[in-house]
Formats: structure tokens, C-alpha cells, sequence
């Protein structure tokens, strides 16, 4: 619908609390991916409160009028309009690739529920990919704790999920551990968020790239 913008209230409302977050685990400058920009409101809120970074939005093709639409009424010299990401295919990593440097920061907000499982393997995959070493992965949303919901508002949440689809649904965070482990991202903490929500934060790990154990196949 022309002139009509989807408005995330759940991003107006966590936009202040992720910012500490990306404050203290993302470098003063440099270049930041995000992964499933939305409607992009947390892209030109984080930039305006770090002018020197650079935030590159990404999300699948559907998305990106909305996002370019906020990008323009916010006027940010330092948001970059959005690559065109299905985590689930390589060329579109390859896009995105930024050999030798790499990105300074990756983030996401509420994707990981919203995909199947095999899409949030490819994601971590692709970050193990495309992040510099010794630099973060920070994942925002809803997590399960030791295989249990964190609060009855989660656990009704999750029923929803897979109610519209199956291969949603709330992810337990061991699992998502492990995965990260299998792709080079080492787990330093998980911060507990305002409305049941967390942000699991990962390093790119500075051992030898090329070396992988028996459980690195997938990346």
C-alpha cells in the first residue's frame, strides 16, 4: 500500500535497552551488518547514536522498501540501503563477503524464531563466514533456558509460532550454543533483556580459520 510504513512497536520499545548492548560489545566505528533489518527503525536508531560506524542493512527482497523508506525519512549518512539476504543461499554470502577486512559487528533481532532450523544453521554459518576475527555476533530475541520456556508469555508464543508454521518456534539456547561452537563463534554471555527477551553474544574466535574439528562440517 503506497504511503503506508509497518511500524514495529516492539523495535520502539526495545531499541534503547539493545543500544547498551551494541554499545558495549560493538567497536566506535567501523562496519556493522545487520541481518533481517525489518522495517529498518533499529538500523537508524543505532547509527544516529554511533555516528562513526557504519550500519549495513540486509533482509529478503519484500522487506527492503520499507527499510529503504525509513533510511531516507531519517536521513543517516551512515546506513547503507539493504543487501539483498536469504540466509539460506550462498551467492547471497558471497555479496556481502568483505575480504580482507571483514565486518566489525554482526547483528539480529527476532530471526531466529522466525526461521526453521536449518536457515538459523545457515546464518550462524554465514557470520562465521563474513565477521572479522576477535569481533561479535549479537542475537536478540526469545531463547529457551536448559530446554524451558523463561516465562508463560514465551511459552504461548511459541504455540503460535507453530501454529502458523512448524519450523518455528522459540530455540533453546544450548542448542544454539552448540551450533555456534560448530561454526567458529565462541559464547561469552547472555544478557537478559526487558519482556522475556535476551542477547546471546558470540566472538569470532582467533584461532586458524582454516583448521576445523569433526563437528565443523556444516561451516
Amino acid at each position: 500500500m503506497a504511503g503506508y510504513s509497518p511500524l514495529s512497536e516492539a523495535a520502539e520499545r526495545n531499541k534503547l535497552p539493545i543500544l547498551e548492548v551494541v554499545r558495549d560489545h560493538f567497536p566506535g566505528q567501523g562496519n556493522i551488518l545487520e541481518i533481517g533489518s525489518g522495517t529498518g527503525q533499529h538500523a537508524v536508531f543505532f547509527a544516529s547514536q554511533m555516528p562513526d560506524i557504519f550500519w549495513q542493512t540486509s533482509d529478503l527482497v519484500f522487506n527492503h522498501v520499507w527499510i529503504e523508506q525509513t533510511l531516507v525519512q531519517a536521513g543517516c549518512r551512515n546506513t547503507g540501503s539493504p543487501f539483498e539476504l536469504d540466509v539460506g543461499i550462498g551467492e547471497h554470502w558471497s555479496r556481502i563477503d568483505m575480504p580482507p577486512g571483514k565486518y566489525d559487528g554482526v547483528f539480529s533481532a527476532n530471526t531466529a524464531h522466525i526461521m526453521s532450523w536449518d536457515r538459523v544453521v545457515d546464518m550462524f554459518r554465514g557470520v562465521s563466514r563474513v565477521l572479522a576475527p576477535l569481533r561479535k555476533f549479537l542475537i536478540y530475541g526469545p531463547f529457551n533456558q536448559d530446554g524451558k520456556y523463561t516465562s508463560v508469555s514465551n511459552a504461548s508464543f511459541d504455540r503460535y509460532l507453530k501454529s502458523q508454521n512448524p519450523e518455528q518456534g522459540i530455540r533453546n539456547d544450548q542448542e544454539v550454543l552448540r551450533l555456534a561452537e560448530s561454526c567458529n563463534l565462541d559464547f561469552q554471555e547472555s544478557i537478559d533483556m526487558p519482556a522475556n527477551n535476551r542477547v546471546l553474544v558470540f566472538g569470532r574466535a582467533s584461532r586458524d580459520l582454516g583448521h576445523k574439528s569433526k563437528s565443523d562440517d556444516r561451516c
